[in-house]
């Protein structure tokens, strides 16, 4: 059997390619008040407002992981994970696999949505291809460590109440009513432009990605919180700016990335391919 690759929901896979490719996704929780809704599996409120979000225990991993462990026949498992800056699901991860003497190998995407997303799709497709646990992990490495994510949110708040931003960069965002561009980096959500209104915000966004793309093939994926015409017209001025796009993708956040970006927010995820090949792991993705 092949090697088994499992992420967690935040990864915004549709049902039908996540059962495709034989990924185990675990889910993460939205909490409001004393109910605790698992993404993925119950049904979880449209109103997102005063709910909070919790990442996988080390307990629901340990479980995942060994089912996992158990498909794959001996061959090993991948799991790959949001970013450990914004969830505590990575370092869980991290505890569970120390049960299974190295035949779990884990993978912090530094990312989130389909930056989590895209290694998680290679990682599968290599897996399913017949290659073994060393060189899937490698791949889920390299892909995490190409992806670039840009973020445009119509306000600040829910992201400084969850941590997710610093309270300066949230200050300043809603005392001077600016529109920030915001972007991961090193899987931390930091202030990247400044702008007075979401049409330019948008603009700069849609600049960014374009000089990110380069000339390399890309995967492009843009991710929404119920503003879909918003996310289909960015979409539409990606694909007429960035010739060389291989895939493109319109999809929701996930609920547990939604309660913290907020209704309007529009995320753009890009994974350039490699121009020759796929390079060893970068050594600047956290990974163990």
């Amino acid at each position: 059997m092949p090697v088994v690759v499992v992420t967690d929901s935040s990864a915004s896979l549709v049902p039908e390619v996540v059962e495709e490719q034989a990924i185990q996704v675990v889910p993460l929780h939205v909490l409001s008040g004393d109910e605790d809704f698992r993404e993925g599996i119950d049904v979880i409120p449209e109103d997102l407002a005063g709910v909070t979000t919790a990442g996988a225990s080390p307990g629901e991993l340990s479980e995942a992981y060994a089912a996992a462990w158990e498909a794959s026949e001996g061959a090993g498992v991948v799991a790959v994970h949001i970013s450990r800056q914004l969830s505590g699901t990575w370092e869980a991860g991290r505890q569970a696999a120390q049960e299974f003497d190295g035949r779990v190998r884990i993978v912090d995407s530094q990312s989130a949505g389909m930056g989590l997303g895209y290694p998680v799709l290679e990682a599968a497709r290599l897996a399913k291809s017949g290659a073994d646990l060393e060189t899937v992990y490698r791949r889920a490495v390299d892909v995490a460590g190409r992806s670039r994510c840009l973020i445009v949110v119509d306000r600040l708040d829910q992201l400084r109440r969850g941590g997710r931003i610093g309270a300066a960069a949230a200050l300043l965002g809603t005392a001077l009513a600016m529109k920030p561009v915001l972007h991961l980096v090193d899987g931390r959500l930091v202030l990247k432009e400044k702008t007075r209104t979401s049409t330019k915000a948008m603009a700069k966004m849609i600049d960014s990605a374009v000089e990110l793309a380069g000339v390399d093939r890309t995967s492009v994926a843009v991710h929404h919180m119920h503003a879909p015409d918003r996310a289909e017209s960015v979409a539409q001025r990606l694909k007429e700016r960035i010739p060389q796009v291989s895939d493109l993708v319109v999809t929701d956040f996930s609920s547990v990335i939604g309660v913290h970006v907020g209704a309007g927010a529009i995320g753009v995820v890009l994974c350039p391919e490699p121009a020759e090949g796929y390079a060893d792991a970068d050594s600047s993705t956290t990974s163990s």
